[in-house]
């Protein structure tokens, strides 16, 4: 076993499975996918204070309330309209569509509901106001390069393919 550790400006390897309250697996990825630890703030923080100090091999299961993964539903980014104004390509359950909100950003909206001539789109995060559990097994680390550190970002030419 690697005398490594996850300690901040490491680059940290993981696969993942995301489980609903009730033990369903909602996502997994048996890809591994890497991070900047302590450094991109791309991992939730109580799932990155999980791993601080595991190693190669090492897994964790961190339940999260839906406060602190993916945030409460907001019903204000549901929009329901006639089917018959949506263009035919968007008119089945997954379809998903870009729209630009008053502040200029961009936001995904995902067809989720058809029923009696209206549809419905949906801009929250599927998994937004539900409990979860993060399963995580590290699966190789390296400290990260100083322009890593300085971008903080992972970067893909100085990921070599995890083995």
């Amino acid at each position: 076993m690697s005398e490594l550790k996850v300690t901040p400006q490491m680059v940290v390897s993981f696969t993942y499975s995301i489980l609903s309250a009730e033990g369903e697996i909602l996502e997994q990825s048996d890809l591994p996918m890497s991070y900047l630890h302590g450094v991109d703030g791309k991992m939730f923080p109580k799932v990155e204070q999980a791993l601080t100090g595991k190693r190669i091999g090492e897994e964790v299961r961190v339940s999260l309330s839906s406060a602190e993964s993916f945030g409460p539903r907001d019903e204000e980014l549901t929009f329901q309209d006639q089917i018959d104004n949506v263009p035919p390509e968007y008119r089945h359950i997954g379809a998903e569509a870009m729209f630009e909100n008053s502040e200029g950003e961009s936001v995904t909206m995902t067809v989720t509901k058809i029923d009696d001539g209206m549809i419905t789109l949906d801009g929250n995060h599927p998994f937004a106001g539900k409990d979860l559990t993060f399963h995580v097994k590290v699966t190789d680390m390296r400290p990260a390069s100083m322009e890593e550190v300085g971008k903080g970002e992972v970067l893909e030419s100085q990921n070599p393919v995890m083995h």
